[in-house]
């Protein structure tokens, strides 16, 4: 029989992916190592479902997390780029010419000083 016109068969083998966590990895948040592989690049906490953790795993992920930012171990938020590009933009803006100018201002003062005139008469 032509090997081009045999159905697909599956593999036997099945497919075992490495578990997240081994059985001798200690989840705490001195562990830098482990705890960076379930932190995304903005510094945001992988979910449960992509970390592939038990419900056990993922809460102790998350106290220890939390306890290494508090600890200043990790930032809370790493978006140094977005933030130097939000600087850069900031400082352009307020060095410029000012284009618009506060209107209503002068305009209550006026509204009062016609106000105290009419009053004194």
């Amino acid at each position: 029989m032509d090997t081009s016109k045999q159905p697909f068969r599956k593999s036997k083998q099945t497919f075992r992916r490495r578990p997240p966590i081994g059985l001798g990895d200690r989840i705490d948040y001195r562990n830098m190592s482990l705890i960076n592989r379930f932190i995304s690049e903005q510094g945001k906490i992988l979910s449960r479902r992509v970390n592939r953790l038990t419900l056990k795993q993922q809460r102790l992920i998350t106290i220890a997390i939390k306890q290494a930012r508090i600890l200043s171990l990790l930032p809370f938020l790493n978006n140094e780029k977005q933030f130097q590009f939000k600087r850069a933009q900031s400082i352009s803006r307020t060095t410029g010419p000012r284009t618009r100018q506060n209107r209503h201002i002068p305009q209550l003062t006026q509204n009062f000083n016609s106000n105290r005139n009419l009053s004194s008469d």
